[in-house]
């Protein structure tokens, strides 16, 4: 008896010594205050990581999504991951799903489980929707939807509070107007796709989707993104912030690509203006720089003065402390950070992210200072 008691108090020792050694993997709470990004130690945090997309247009990953997010974090060092997500999956919704969607929400739990055993924060970032139409129109539009207030209420209390997760209300909302964006409305979608119809449906606005995470009783840290594919925060700055009353606080997004016809000193002050008030990430940005850069469709036309637009971006992030999370963790989704399935770094993209995770990325000066400091 003596002896069966020994062995099971040893069986609880070590269940409870494997929970407690879990549990201190994770990484810490996180928290807004004012401006800051803060973990529970109130110690600044600053993200720094990758999107790993196919979760938003296929329901299994494509078979690469765990090992990607794995690579991210052991090989390239990253301490935040986005993880691209669509309603539809999320629900069974896709032509190709039979089972509910079980199958899909399995995988991102898979997903979550393993950032946060690493360490990792994983943002669950709401990237496909369906303008109104369930298993139709799976695809990016400009606003969210009701099947985007269902998502949020049926994902929500699943991550409520979870260390690690933090909740990315809708990708990249565009071709509305700013009290739409905020209050939602009646709006006719510009396809994002080549030949597709405009749609029209009753789109949900930002505060709607954020009160209903937080009325799941989620404190989570939320990222939302403003207009023009989330690259502007004019109207967030002219009074339409969001009401977060009962949470962890709101990270304000900015997608940075050479698309805008901003140069990137203009970009660099709206951060700045941006900055001053808010709590920023930029969670999407992307090109092609360096000796190896060509011109295309986020990295724009190549600049016959030697200005290297990617470059003076990275440096403009470093030289900030900005959070950020490029895209993309994926060999065809573009601007692409590897340029296989052995996750080798793009010669003109992802080499200078992996520089950058690794803290040794060379300073870059723009043509236009070296110029200025000559005179």
């Amino acid at each position: 008896m003596v002896c069966r008691i020994t062995v099971l108090i040893g069986v609880l020792f070590a269940f409870i010594a494997a929970a407690e050694a879990e549990s201190s993997s994770m990484p810490l709470p996180l928290k807004v205050v004012g401006t800051k990004i803060l973990n529970s130690k109130n110690e600044p945090v600053t993200l720094r990581g990758v999107n790993c997309a196919s979760m938003e247009w296929t329901s299994d990953g494509q078979g690469h999504i765990l090992r990607s997010v794995q690579v991210a974090i052991d090989d390239w060092h990253v301490n935040h991951v986005r993880l691209p997500l669509s309603q539809d999956r999320w629900f069974g919704k896709a032509p190709e799903q039979k089972d509910e969607g079980k199958a899909y929400r399995a995988l991102v739990k898979k997903v979550v489980d393993l950032c946060a055993s690493k360490g990792c924060y994983v943002m669950l970032d709401l990237h496909w929707s369906n303008a109104g139409e369930w298993g139709q129109n799976i695809g990016q539009h400009s606003m969210p939807d009701e099947g985007s207030l269902a998502f949020w209420k049926d994902l929500a209390p699943v991550y409520a509070n979870h260390p690690a997760v933090i909740y990315d209300l809708y990708n990249e909302p565009h071709d509305v107007s700013w009290d739409i964006w905020l209050k939602g409305g009646t709006v006719t979608d510009r396809p994002n796709r080549r030949g597709a119809a405009p749609k029209t449906f009753q789109a949900v606005g930002m505060q709607t989707l954020l009160d209903a995470v937080r009325a799941t009783g989620a404190r989570n840290v939320v990222v939302v993104g403003g207009l023009n594919w989330a690259y502007d925060f004019d109207g967030i700055l002219d009074g339409r912030q969001l009401r977060d009353p009962d949470g962890n606080g709101l990270i304000y997004a900015n997608h940075a690509y050479n698309n805008k016809g901003h140069g990137v000193e203009v970009w660099i002050a709206r951060m700045e203006q941006a900055t001053a008030k808010l709590p920023v990430i930029v969670s999407e940005f992307g090109g092609s720089g360096g000796p190896n850069r060509r011109a295309g469709r986020f990295a724009g036309p190549v600049d016959p003065s030697g200005h290297d637009w990617l470059l003076h971006v990275i440096q403009a992030v470093q030289d900030h402390n900005w959070s950020w999370t490029a895209w993309d963790f994926h060999p065809q989704a573009g601007p692409c950070l590897i340029s296989d399935w052995n996750y080798t770094p793009t010669p003109d993209f992802g080499v200078f992210v992996q520089q950058m995770l690794a803290g040794t990325f060379p300073r870059y000066t723009p043509p236009a200072a070296t110029e200025k400091k000559q005179e």
